[in-house]
């Protein structure tokens, strides 16, 4: 089969296009996909850059994200801190119908149109990164024209939406659940969400207004009327000088919570624009994740400050039905043939877009 197969840390000569490869067998207990198309995501930019290593201080500039990090010490290569296994087939943003099947799986389920939902999480601890395996990271995913997953992990999805659109979905759907999930936001509050037109963004965006919030979007000025459009109230410049004052204008005073995929020097700002009581949750530090943070703001605010990444069982599925109901709309930014993978990645990296951008076999 055709595949886009990552064969080591680095700039895109580490990204090979194989039109040999070998296609998978689903194994008991999987099924075959034939990929529609997959998304594009931050975490394939950062596992192939090796981003993830404690040695990287930066964040990932378009420059970085081509050319990738310095790195002496790869044993970290991974989101969990693990090192990453080549060859590697990524990609986590799965949508296609189910070909064939593994011992154990009713074999009816050929021919379902399915979307993937990327965390693998096992029985027990499922908060333990060793069980819970990412899709496209410690396991081969859709950048290629089949792909093999857990049957449970590929649900059936229906809707008239295209493999494009739906494929916008996986990684950002359930990261920006999570990330939403952990501020815990109440109707009638004022939420802060910073790298707004990225596909975490855009999706936290409907998901804040899912539950009667108040939405103010952080991005560059030409995206403003894209993401009212979004369902943003109100957009604030992210070159803005004194982003805390910004906030504080916009919102009318202190804000009750900030969704943050982007770190960095953004960071202080928005904690300081937190009302007493204030939550944080971040996904992300694209614009670097080393931060000075004075505690007295923490502690003197009662603040509390979350982390998001692995997403509770069932969240997958949860969602789904909100697709099919039409609940949630695709921000389909561009779509590109997998074989042209590194022009889809450096228009993924220049961020003019707002969305996501996907990639078909």
């Amino acid at each position: 089969m055709k595949a886009m197969v990552l064969v080591g840390h680095g700039d895109f000569d580490k990204l090979v296009w194989r039109e040999d490869w070998p296609k998978p067998v689903p194994a008991a207990g999987e099924v075959l996909i034939k990929v529609g198309a997959c998304g594009l995501n931050n975490t394939d930019i950062n596992t192939r850059t090796a981003w993830y290593a404690t040695e990287v201080t930066a964040g990932v500039s378009q420059a970085s994200g081509i050319s990738g990090f310095d790195v002496q010490d790869t044993s970290e290569g991974t989101w969990g801190g693990l090192p990453l296994t080549f060859p590697r087939i990524q990609g986590a943003d799965t949508v296609g119908c189910i070909e064939a099947v593994g011992d154990g799986v009713d074999p009816t389920r050929i021919g379902e149109r399915v979307i993937v939902d990327p965390w693998l999480l096992g029985t027990g601890d499922w908060m333990d990164p060793v069980n819970a395996p990412y899709y496209g990271s410690e396991c081969d995913g859709g950048f290629a024209e089949y792909t093999t997953i857990r049957a449970s992990n590929a649900h059936r999805i229906d809707s008239q939406l295209t493999d494009a659109e739906l494929a916008t979905f996986p990684c950002a759907l359930t990261t920006a659940e999570t990330l939403v999930l952990r501020a815990e936001p109440k109707p009638g509050e004022t939420v802060v969400v910073t790298g707004a037109s990225g596909g975490v963004g855009s999706t936290a965006i409907q998901l804040c207004r899912l539950r009667g919030v108040r939405v103010i979007g952080i991005a560059s000025a030409a995206k403003h009327s894209l993401l009212l459009k979004a369902g943003c109230d109100a957009v604030i410049d992210r070159s803005e000088p004194d982003l805390e004052a910004a906030i504080r204008k916009t919102a009318g005073g202190p804000v009750d919570i900030v969704l943050d995929v982007v770190g960095g020097a953004m960071f202080m700002p928005v904690i300081n624009a937190l009302r007493q009581g204030g939550r944080y949750a971040s996904c992300g530090a694209i614009s670097g994740p080393t931060v000075n943070f004075d505690l007295r703001r923490l502690i003197y605010r009662d603040l509390k400050l979350s982390g998001a990444t692995i997403t509770p069982p069932g969240t997958m599925a949860r969602l789904v039905r909100l697709i099919e109901r039409g609940l949630l709309k695709p921000q389909l930014a561009a779509s590109f043939p997998l074989k042209e993978l590194h022009a889809a990645q450096r228009a993924f990296l220049a961020k003019d877009h707002v969305g996501n951008i996907v990639v078909t076999p």
